[in-house]
């Protein structure tokens, strides 16, 4: 298939109805905003053997993965999900049935969310590169960003940490975990799930002072939430999926510390304003069958410590960081 006809093909792949009034096929794209809404835009750029193997990952694994990492984003913003635009490096080895399962999962994945792929660019390039760029909308009074926790918040998140990381331990070969667990971890890696609806839902409510997702691991993010809010934070549990205090026993290492290190989870950790969080929690839970885990408070002063039997000790940025690796 020559550019021309690989276009076309994706083309089919991502048609939708929405604002978009051009789409694929043209030199740029055409939107239309809505006009009580504030636009919001994220880019991320995925590596291969940087942010996924082929070796234990199919084409349409790596696109669902690599788009949603980008919505997730947006629902960190509490944004509903428009558009994305796709620049696509493809190594010379990838076959157009490659690629086109490759946009296949980034288009599965869009429609679940509710965003429509635009356009993007195709080009040859050493190993395979996803640049993604998504655009939401959100309205004013409900945005939310990482610069918003105050001294007292408890700080929470959407759910149990560390089953992703579990499950690239699993294909990697360092673990072995029953069937169910296994199952649940290799879910949680390959095709993560961005809580959009859940972030919509957080942003909509005044008692919800900063939010963001997950993605780098939770030491690592909870210090850029606190950096960003010129607050600390005091730990005093984390909660741990299945799957990952599984792995965590098999390795022989601490559970919390397996948790804490672990990144692409996607769950949103938020700061709750103290007296609104045990009737919120209640209704999250009404609302999304699942509950709003309780890890700590924030602090005044800028440090970032795990309390165990009341002492204090600093957290380690033991997550994911591109340029400390």
């Amino acid at each position: 298939m020559n550019e021309d006809e690989l276009v076309t093909a994706i083309a089919a792949l991502t048609d939708g109805t929405s604002r978009v009034l051009i789409g694929i096929g043209d030199d740029a794209a055409v939107w239309q905003p809505a006009r009580s809404q504030r636009s919001v835009i994220s880019t991320d750029a995925l590596i291969e053997g940087v942010h996924f193997s082929r070796a234990w990952m199919s084409p349409d694994d790596i696109g669902w993965r690599a788009m949603a990492a980008n919505v997730s984003d947006l629902a960190a913003m509490a944004a509903r999900p428009r558009l994305g635009t796709v620049a696509l490096g493809v190594p010379p080895e990838w076959t157009p049935q490659a690629l086109l399962e490759c946009y296949a999962g980034m288009a599965r994945c869009a429609r679940a969310f509710g965003l429509q792929i635009a356009g993007g660019d195709l080009v040859r390039a050493p190993v395979l590169t996803i640049a993604i760029t998504v655009v939401g909308e959100v309205r004013p009074s409900n945005l939310k960003t990482r610069s918003g926790a105050r001294p007292g918040d408890v700080i929470a998140t959407t759910g149990a940490l560390g089953a992703s990381r579990a499950g690239l331990d699993l294909l990697q070969g360092a673990v072995r975990l029953e069937p169910t667990l296994a199952a649940a971890a290799l879910a949680a890696h390959r095709t993560p799930q961005p809580r959009v609806a859940q972030g919509r839902w957080l942003g909509a409510s005044t008692h919800v002072h900063a939010m963001m997702d997950c993605s780098d691991g939770l030491s690592t993010d909870l210090a850029r939430l606190a950096r960003a809010s010129r607050v600390g934070a005091s730990i005093e549990c984390v909660p741990i999926a299945d799957a990952a205090a599984a792995a965590a026993a098999a390795l022989g290492v601490d559970p919390m510390a397996y948790a804490l290190a672990g990144g692409e989870d996607f769950e949103l950790l938020v700061a709750v304003e103290a007296r609104a969080f045990a009737r919120l929690a209640r209704l999250f839970h009404a609302r999304f069958g699942q509950a709003l885990e309780r890890l700590g408070t924030v602090r005044a002063d800028e440090r970032v410590v795990m309390v165990n039997q009341g002492r204090e000790e600093p957290i380690a940025r033991t997550g994911w960081d591109h340029f400390s690796q």
